[in-house]
């Protein structure tokens, strides 16, 4: 083993630059892909965290304005939700609705503490708001039966908006000032969806303080047994028309009303992704592959360089299964050494993305995305790609080495 690794040694010693530039192809190759896969698992994790604590089963519905005439009424008319539509909702699909909520809000609300104040979105909901939100209460409690009924002036606040105003106190019991409405803050929450904090208060109390009577910004409801695109698209379709009929809009007429499906959405997202993962695989594929052809060329050229030497080996009693063996380890060598570089190279330049871009964010004005987030490897795939290059080392030293095993030794000795 000793004699094999120092005759390795020399051989590349000899052959130094060529060595270089064949392992460089090596190196890069694995390198390649590994940042490859860091900058896609970047994407791939931001929307996961994006959509890991979303409601996925569950479809939001806003109004919009009718685009088509509908029995004798004409197009560009506005459609309102009122309150009796969220039942209407429940009651007309009991099969595939499990609940649903209504939001009304008021914008540009300021909030104060003393001296402190924030600008936010007041919005009126249901008790059944957190089963149907990416919500977590942190303390406290939320809206039940007996503050809608009641129109209590309680509220529930957002931790963000929390911190700003309650610095140095805790927040529950304490009264805030709405533009001259007082709340008694209840609760503090989070939520993990892309919208802007707000102040939630029962629904009842949102409609007789700020006049909205029965209409309602968005209704919101969470469904059971639409497992794939297909059944969703046929309950939106059913969906669609028996709301028109109520609303007096044609049944394929979409700007009536705006619905946001979110398990589509996430499906098709997901195939997206999918479709990302694979082409960046392919593509890191098939640069290893050139770090592949560039080691057996070199191969080649070794076995056409020494083929005098081969000859000599095997007229004086050399087996052909050790020529076979010192050219498929040089071949193993060059892999393994340059593509332990390139795996080391590659993974730290994904730990430095993850440290100047781990979690960059965008903001599209009323919400701010997650884009990229984590941009790392896992060392498992890291180590399962570098073993997959040493392997197609070995084949790329195969075949050249079973062209020198077959030289007749008396063609070999003739070589110049």
């Amino acid at each position: 083993m000793l004699d094999l690794i120092q005759e390795i040694y020399g051989t590349i010693r000899r052959n130094k630059l060529r060595t270089a530039l064949t392992g460089l192809s090596v190196a890069w190759g694995i390198f390649m892909l590994i940042v490859l896969l860091g900058a896609g698992n970047g994407i791939l994790h931001a929307f996961e965290g994006q959509s890991g604590n979303m409601k996925m089963n569950s479809i939001k519905i806003f109004p919009g304005y009718t685009t088509k005439p509908y029995k004798g009424l004409n197009e560009n008319r506005r459609i309102i939700l009122r309150g009796d539509d969220r039942k209407f909702t429940e009651e007309h699909f009991p099969e595939n609705v499990i609940t649903a909520g209504a939001t009304t809000g008021r914008d540009n609300t300021i909030i104060t503490y003393r001296k402190e104040k924030v600008t936010l979105t007041i919005n009126g909901v249901f008790p059944n708001y957190p089963d149907l939100e990416a919500f977590e209460m942190l303390r406290g409690r939320f809206i039940n039966e007996r503050d809608i009924r009641e129109q209590s002036k309680v509220a529930v606040l957002h931790r963000e908006p929390a911190e700003t105003l309650f610095p140095k106190t805790d927040p529950l019991g304490k009264y805030v000032n709405a533009q001259g409405v007082i709340y008694r803050i209840v609760g503090i929450y989070d939520n993990f969806d892309t919208f802007s904090p707000t102040i939630l208060i029962p629904f009842s109390t949102m409609q007789s303080v700020y006049n909205k009577g029965d209409t309602i910004d968005n209704l919101t409801f969470v469904t059971k047994g639409l497992t794939n695109e297909v059944k969703n698209t046929q309950f939106e379709r059913d969906y669609r028309k028996a709301i028109g009929l109520k609303k007096q809009f044609a049944p394929t007429d979409e700007g009536a009303i705006w619905m946001w499906n979110r398990f589509s959405n996430y499906l098709q997202q997901q195939t997206a992704t999918n479709i990302l993962h694979i082409a960046i695989w392919v593509i890191g594929i098939f640069t290893l592959l050139s770090g592949i052809v560039g080691v057996s060329n070199i191969m080649l050229i070794t076995v056409r360089e020494r083929t005098h030497e081969f000859g000599i080996r095997k007229a004086i009693g050399a087996k052909p299964s050790s020529i076979l063996w010192l050219i498929i380890s040089e071949s193993i060598a060059i892999t393994t050494i340059f593509g332990y570089i390139g795996m080391v190279a590659g993974i730290g330049v994904t730990e430095y993305m993850n440290i100047v871009a781990g979690k960059e964010v965008m903001d599209i004005g009323v919400a701010s995305v997650t884009v990229f987030k984590d941009p790392t490897v896992d060392m498992g795939i890291a180590i399962q790609a570098t073993l997959t290059l040493i392997i197609a080392g070995t084949l790329a030293g195969l075949f050249p080495a079973l062209k020198a095993i077959k030289i007749r030794p008396i063609d070999a000795l003739r070589a110049n």
